[in-house]
């Protein structure tokens, strides 16, 4: 499968994602735009993502998760191993840092 042209995208999106005020209304956005099942998996990458960065374990992480090995493996190799731009990696370190400063513990 040929990799999707990031050239292509359509920048309006992105810049209504930037606008989102609040959880709730994050969340309100991406139940109008995606499919439950959608959701459920971009929320289990994100799990995994987390898990991986903490150097859990292969197996701990699909059970933890119910993710499977190959989505396990996916998201290490396309996301956290800089392939998509690393983004999710800085993302997930701006979390930690959050919650050690609020006092919460992700």
């Amino acid at each position: 499968m040929a990799k999707y042209d990031k050239s292509a995208r359509s920048l309006d999106m992105y810049r209504a994602i930037l606008e989102l005020k609040d959880i709730d209304e994050c969340m309100r956005f991406f139940d109008d735009l995606c499919s439950p099942r959608e959701l459920k998996s971009m929320e289990q990458r994100f799990d995994v993502a987390v898990y991986l960065m903490q150097d859990k374990v292969y197996t701990d992480i699909v059970e933890t998760t119910g993710a499977s090995s190959a989505t396990v493996s996916r998201v290490r190799r396309n996301i956290l191993d800089n392939e998509a731009g690393g983004a999710m990696r800085d993302v997930i370190d701006r979390l930690k840092l959050a919650s050690t400063q609020d006092g919460t513990h992700s």
